[in-house]
C-alpha cells in the first residue's frame, strides 16, 4: 500500500477506541472517540500542505502517538487545572489531552505561524471551549502567566526547553515530560527542584516513558 493511501485512509470512533485502548487507565467518554477521529483527520488534511507528523499510517499515529497522550492525561492528578503544552507542533499532547480531561484548560504554546493555524482550526473544528493558543515562544508570554502544569513531547534541546518551562510552573505546581528513558536523567536533572514522583513505561514500547513531578520553587 503506498504512502498516499495510508495518509488518505481515515479512522472511525470505534477503531480509534480500539487502536488506543490498550494504552487507557479507564476508558474515555464515548464522544471523545469520535472527537479523537476527527482531531486525527483535520491533522491529516493540513499534513498535505505542511510538515506536522511523518506518520503516514493514521493506524500507527494513534495506537503510537495518540494513545501515550491520552494515558498522560489519565495520569494528571485531579486538583491540576491549568495546563501549558509546551512547543505544541501537531497538538500531541495538548488535543488528546484536552479531549480526554475537559475539566483543564489548555494553552497551547507554538511559535511556528503555520502550526499555529492548524491548532486554532482543530480547536475551532472540535469545540474545545477551555483550549487557546498562544502564537509564538513560551517566553513571550505574559510575565504572570503560569500554570499548575507544563507539559513537554518532542521538544528540540529538551533540558534548555524545560529550563524555559520552569519559569511558567506555579509555585507548588508541576511538569510531566513524555520523552525516552535514554533522556529520562537530563529531564529530571533540568529541573532539580521539582519532587519526580512518577515514572512510567508507555504499554507497547521499548523506550518510552513518561515523567511528573511536582513541588516547584
Amino acid at each position: 500500500m503506498s504512502k498516499n493511501m495510508l495518509s488518505s485512509k481515515k479512522l472511525g470512533p470505534l477503531e480509534v477506541e480500539k487502536l488506543v485502548g490498550p494504552l487507557l487507565l479507564r476508558p474515555l467518554q464515548e464522544h471523545a472517540y469520535e472527537q479523537l477521529a476527527r482531531y486525527v483527520a483535520a491533522l491529516y488534511r493540513w499534513n498535505a500542505r505542511m510538515n506536522l507528523t511523518a506518520v503516514r499510517d493514521p493506524a500507527a499515529l494513534v495506537q503510537l502517538h495518540v494513545g501515550e497522550c491520552l494515558r498522560a492525561a489519565q495520569l494528571i492528578p485531579a486538583g491540576v487545572s491549568s495546563v501549558l503544552d509546551f512547543g505544541s507542533g501537531a497538538c500531541l499532547p495538548g488535543i488528546p489531552m484536552q479531549i480526554a480531561r475537559p475539566d483543564l484548560t489548555l494553552t497551547l504554546a507554538e511559535s511556528q505561524g503555520k502550526k499555529a493555524s492548524f491548532l486554532r482550526e482543530a480547536i475551532r473544528e472540535l469545540g474545545l471551549k477551555e483550549t487557546d493558543v498562544h502564537a509564538g515562544r513560551v517566553e513571550d508570554l505574559a510575565p504572570e502567566a503560569r500554570f499548575d502544569l507544563v507539559t513537554l513531547r518532542a521538544v528540540d534541546k529538551m533540558a534548555i526547553a524545560m529550563k524555559v518551562a520552569a519559569a511558567r510552573i506555579k509555585p507548588g505546581g508541576g511538569c510531566m515530560v513524555l520523552t525516552s528513558a535514554m533522556e529520562q536523567q537530563d529531564v529530571q536533572a533540568a529541573l532539580p527542584n521539582v519532587e519526580w514522583m512518577l515514572w512510567e513505561a508507555i504499554p507497547g514500547t521499548e523506550q518510552r516513558i513518561i515523567l511528573l513531578g511536582f513541588g516547584a520553587k
